[in-house]
């Protein structure tokens, strides 16, 4: 019985042979150097170490490494890379929704998924869609704001 886990992270192909009881977010940030996954409260009330696993937002600090066979890991690295981040990243722009920067990379996987399930949202499913994410320097208004453009202006991305 092999004690490896295969997932793919930002759609690579990955084996994963440590602890299986790692959190995912102390793996992407010391063992895959992905650091724009951030370390906030560790016990999934703020979003700061949000991931998009098989489509769906996970705080990574809830999530242990040993239950991930199979799954698709998407990072904010991995997104970036996408055209939907180029919409994002260009409405949150547009509305100066980054301030500290903390928040952000959480908040944008958190607009992804929402705006994958609902590519129309209105305002309060927005502040609902986000929910999960807190972010002490904006609030929030600028960061509902910039779903909301790039729903607009994405249309036909999600």
């Amino acid at each position: 019985m092999s004690n490896s886990v295969k997932f793919r992270l930002n759609g690579a192909e990955m084996t994963y042979t440590e602890n299986p009881a790692m959190r995912l977010l102390d793996a992407l940030r010391e063992g895959y150097l992905l650091t724009g996954t951030k370390c906030g409260c560790k016990e999934g009330e703020c979003g700061a170490c949000s991931v998009i696993v098989n489509g769906q937002l996970y705080n990574s600090c809830l999530v242990a490494m040993g239950s991930l066979e199979g799954a698709e890991v998407m990072t904010i690295e991995g997104f970036s890379k996408t055209e939907r981040f180029a919409v994002l990243e260009k409405a949150y722009q547009e509305v100066s929704a980054v301030q500290c920067g903390f928040c952000i990379p959480g908040m944008v996987l958190a607009s992804e998924c929402l705006l994958a399930s609902n590519p129309h949202p209105t305002e309060e499913e927005i502040r609902v869609g986000i929910s999960g994410n807190l972010c002490r320097c904006t609030g929030y208004n600028s960061i509902v704001a910039a779903v909301g453009i790039a729903a607009q202006k994405g249309e036909g991305l999600w």
